[in-house]
């Protein structure tokens, strides 16, 4: 991998990793349009490291209060009903999906899940899953003559099951296309929250799934054509560019809708069917090299 390619990839991962876009299939369709190699699996997860780093330094307060609930919660009973505490422990429980799926089906998430048919499949289809859930979030928030006004859900309200819940819609984002951010909120806004605090729990539920992916995959770079001095470098410029869009994603989604993700993730998905069918693009263009 040149210095050029971890720059460019730096960048897209930065700019895509928070928006409902899904950063792995950007990475993957970048490398192929490019004609360059797939930068893999390895590569994606440690420089989501760095636009994890960008979540951590964001909600720097929020994680800090989390954080120092959880541990007094341990041998305190009575900080267990600290809000803050609660919702520690429910970002460790909604966790669990995608750590025993990750481990599961590393060998299907590095090969077969990255064919570029699949990934065409998983933007239309949660581009449309995106585009009804948050149609029926402005429905049950607006009412209307038929339909009784619902007050939307905050973080304080959220349950075990909740938790769960969105859990197993971010363990979906192992597949490249779906969208660790896209499924969550998605998740989050089917089951009646608001589109704030959906996101706020999105990106607090990536901190650990994310890290503790990055670093498991940590031994396989330098193998192959993906080397440490291009990944550190991306990972750098992923952090700065994410930290940017965060703030920008946070005012968007608190007065407009998804509506214009979701148009894009379908054209994208179309798009890339119809390179395929045409021949332009192999839907395995850009193997990893060994």
């Amino acid at each position: 991998m040149s210095w050029f390619e971890s720059f460019v990839l730096g960048l897209v991962q930065g700019l895509t990793e928070f928006l409902p876009i899904s950063s792995s299939a950007h990475l993957r369709l970048v490398a192929a349009f490019a004609g360059w190699k797939d930068p893999g699996a390895a590569f994606t997860a440690v420089t989501q490291i760095g636009t994890e780093a960008a979540v951590l330094i964001f909600f720097r307060k929020d994680i800090g209060r989390i954080l120092a609930a959880w541990f007094r919660s341990l041998h305190n009973r009575e900080a267990r009903h600290d809000p803050d505490a609660r919702m520690g422990w429910l970002v460790i429980v909604g966790s669990v999906p995608i750590g025993v799926l990750g481990l599961t089906f590393k060998d299907q998430i590095e090969g077969p899940f990255r064919d570029l048919r699949l990934i065409a499949t998983t933007l239309i289809v949660l581009g449309v899953i995106l585009g009804i859930a948050d149609r029926m979030a402005a429905r049950q928030t607006k009412g209307g003559r038929h339909r009784v006004r619902r007050e939307p859900k905050s973080l304080e309200q959220l349950t075990v099951r909740d938790g769960l819940l969105y859990g197993c819609a971010q363990a979906l984002a192992l597949v490249p296309g779906v969208s660790r951010s896209g499924a969550t909120i998605s998740g989050g806004l089917f089951m009646g929250y608001r589109r704030e605090a959906a996101a706020r729990y999105s990106f607090l539920l990536a901190v650990p799934a994310v890290l503790a992916s990055g670093l498991f995959e940590l031994m396989d770079i330098g193998e192959g054509h993906v080397a440490w001095g291009p990944t550190l470098f991306a990972t750098a410029l992923a952090f700065v560019v994410a930290y940017m869009v965060i703030a920008w994603f946070m005012r968007f989604i608190s007065t407009r809708s998804f509506m214009p993700f979701v148009l894009y993730r379908i054209a994208l998905g179309v798009a890339l069917f119809a390179l395929v069918s045409a021949g332009i693009l192999d839907p395995d263009a850009g193997p990893t090299g060994g």
